[in-house]
């Protein structure tokens, strides 16, 4: 069996005075591509805003390979493997693309590696090349979150946290970037994968997670899943 290389036990985390998520537990082991999937609301951003060591928890714990990260900063976390790309995608906007690229790689000194990972980039985003001296302000959202993407492959992530990639895009650039999570899943990126589109979250992902109102109310395989009537009825308007 696979290493576990997050493990989310008993999690709760308070957000503006309200218990936003109330005790849950998920893992997430080495070669998976596992989807958290809820309504608008549920819990998701923030659990993975408290994995991230980006807003504090109250109780329960997240392990990172093997140890907790309780008191460790988000990038002691991104240092040793732990990468997101955020809801909205958070590129920086009077960079190049090319430069956005360059931020990903900050915590890293190997020089001529970073310079084979931005081909590599550019191998898998050549919409990204095309484009490497343009400003990322300039880009359509589609392409801002292949930028997101391709700036935190740069940090050479153990698990990639993706948070809503496919959100306010067009139907064809939804397409494109579930083309390109299944791309980066299948090059050995472990991801945890957070999305309001469940159906096309649990056709990609082996295993999958369903959160409502800050708990987690199902689990299991993500193909039994997608025929399970009761997610069908609530997530896939059926």
């Amino acid at each position: 069996m696979a290493q576990t290389l997050l493990k989310v036990t008993g999690l709760k985390v308070a957000y503006g005075g309200i218990q936003a998520v109330k005790g849950i537990d998920f893992e997430v082991r080495e070669g998976e591509l596992v989807s958290l999937i809820g309504s608008n609301g549920a819990g998701k951003t923030t659990t993975m805003k408290a994995i991230t060591a980006t807003l504090p928890y109250l109780g329960g714990d997240i392990e990172f390979l093997g140890k907790s990260i309780k008191g460790r900063g988000a990038w002691d976390l991104v240092a040793d493997g732990l990468v997101m790309v955020p809801e909205g995608r958070g590129v920086f906007t009077r960079m190049t693309i090319t430069e956005n690229l360059q931020i990903g790689a900050y915590i890293r000194k190997d020089k001529a590696e970073i310079a084979k990972d931005i081909d590599r980039v550019f191998a898998t985003f050549p919409r990204l090349k095309e484009r490497a001296t343009q400003l990322a302000g300039t880009m359509s959202g589609g392409e801002q979150q292949m930028l997101a993407m391709g700036r935190a492959l740069m940090a050479r992530p153990k698990v990639l946290l993706l948070d809503e990639p496919s959100m306010g895009l067009s139907p064809i650039m939804v397409d494109k970037i579930f083309e390109v999570v299944k791309q980066v899943y299948d090059q050995g990126v472990t991801v945890l994968l957070v999305e309001q589109n469940a159906s096309r979250a649990l056709q990609l992902a082996d295993r999958g997670y369903v959160m409502e109102s800050g708990l987690i109310t199902m689990s299991g395989d993500a193909k039994v899943m997608l025929n399970d009537p009761k997610v069908r009825a609530a997530y896939l308007g059926e």
